[in-house]
């Protein structure tokens, strides 16, 4: 069944949000400053303790859906509030630099996903489900990149073929279990693959907080910036599950194909 013309408005929006340019180049364009400059000021062990930092901060969230998401009426979601949340534990990230990471990552990154199950809601997604769940923590991965990514792994459908095997696997854990271990196999393989993604984007964020002149009102911009850039992906995200809910995953791929 071919979309309805509406459908594919609606389709060519999220391609629209799910192609657009990276995050780095979102936040390069706020703080008018290259984050080139704040990757030079990362330590040399950088990349071990960010990719560590992500997994332990993924781990906290995929926890904290599995336990405290519930359902609720469909109704708009509350993207702006959200912000406003982002920014204030951003402001935070700006002034104290590197240090404050470990404690400001992990509240950010409760906030940005409380915004994506909002946004997961609003198109129909039943947040209890094990699926939906951890499609909202997939969303940090399609937001991001890996460090060994070509062309032809990074577009939308390409990241999802990607994660599909561990996002199932780990749904039909969830489902059987109804509870989270750490060291559990199928968790262990969604987290490390979603981890190597998005922690690209946490060292964006986290290079560009230390660029010198942005501080604590840069910080807060930054976080402005990252939430609304997985806000943008989940709304995407959540357009395309909608989508083929109602016309199946192989017609949707088709008509997104097609789109310019």
């Amino acid at each position: 069944m071919a979309l309805s013309p509406k459908d594919l408005e609606d389709l060519q929006y999220a391609k629209d949000l799910l192609e657009n340019p990276s995050l780095g180049a979102k936040i390069t364009s706020a703080i008018g400053f290259p984050i080139e400059k704040g990757f030079d000021l990362l330590p040399g062990s950088w990349s071990e303790t960010v990719n560590r930092l992500t997994r332990e901060t993924l781990q906290k969230a995929l926890d904290f859906t599995v336990r405290t998401m519930d359902a609720r009426s469909i109704r708009p979601p509350a993207n702006f509030a959200h912000k406003i949340m982002a920014a204030a534990s951003g402001a935070g990230g700006g002034a104290f630099g590197i240090a404050a990471l470990p404690v400001e990552l992990p509240v950010s990154t409760m906030i940005i996903l409380r915004s994506i199950a909002d946004i997961a809601r609003s198109e129909g997604e039943l947040v209890t489900s094990p699926e939906a769940k951890l499609a909202c923590i997939e969303v940090f991965a399609l937001g991001g990149r890996s460090g060994s990514d070509d062309a032809t792994k990074t577009g939308y459908f390409q990241v999802r073929a990607a994660l599909a095997k561990a996002v199932s696997e780990a749904a039909q854990y969830i489902a059987e279990r109804g509870l989270l271990e750490e060291s559990a196999p199928a968790i262990v393989r969604l987290l490390t693959q979603i981890a190597s993604r998005f922690s690209v984007s946490v060292s964006q964020k986290a290079a560009a907080q230390l660029v010198p002149i942005v501080g604590a009102a840069g910080g807060a911009i930054v976080n402005m910036v990252f939430i609304d850039h997985f806000q943008d992906v989940g709304r995407g995200h959540f357009i395309v599950r909608r989508l083929e809910r109602s016309y199946g995953a192989d017609e949707v791929r088709r008509a997104y194909d097609r789109l310019a």
